[in-house]
This record gives C-alpha cells, structure tokens and sequence, in this order.
C-alpha cells in the first residue's frame, strides 16, 4: 500500500510544563507553541490526557473548556483564569 502524505514537517516549538493548584483540582500542563497554530497554543492536560488548540477568542467561548478538557465549571473557572493570564 502506498501512503499518501497531506504533510509531513519537522519544526522547533517551544514548550512549557505549568502544575498549579486551584481551589479543587491541580493542574499539570505543557503548553506548546509552534507557527502550525495560526497564533493559538497547544495545551495538554496531562492527568487527564486531553488536549486542545486554544486562543483568547476559545477561553471567552461559554463551555468550551468544559467540552475540550471534560472538567466541571468550577475547575474550567480556574483554568480559564490561568489561560486568560497566559494568553493575554
């Protein structure tokens, strides 16, 4: 079988390991920045092995970070604040 490659780039990001806590959960995070993102940032949630393509424009987003991260409002509340601080 032959593959058929949409792209295949090898590129230098930047990489950041963040673990904060709020006032219910700890939060373990690597946050990459890379051109491929149109200005947004990738962020892993480590303990819970999602991730998400996020912008200023995502955190205001009602629900998102509840949807793309699975957590509670209170939690997506804190990483949200957090967000804001980074991406502001």
């Amino acid at each position: 079988m032959e593959r058929f490659f949409l792209y295949d780039d090898v590129e230098d990001t930047k990489t950041r390991f963040v673990c904060f806590t709020g006032e219910s959960q700890r939060y373990d995070l690597a946050i990459m920045q890379s051109s491929r993102f149109f200005g947004k940032v990738l962020v892993m949630d480590i303990q819970f092995g999602r991730f998400g393509i996020i912008g200023p424009d995502d955190v205001e987003e009602e629900g998102y970070l509840e949807q793309v991260y699975n957590r509670s409002e209170e939690e997506a509340s804190e990483l949200r604040e957090y967000l804001r601080e980074l991406l502001g």
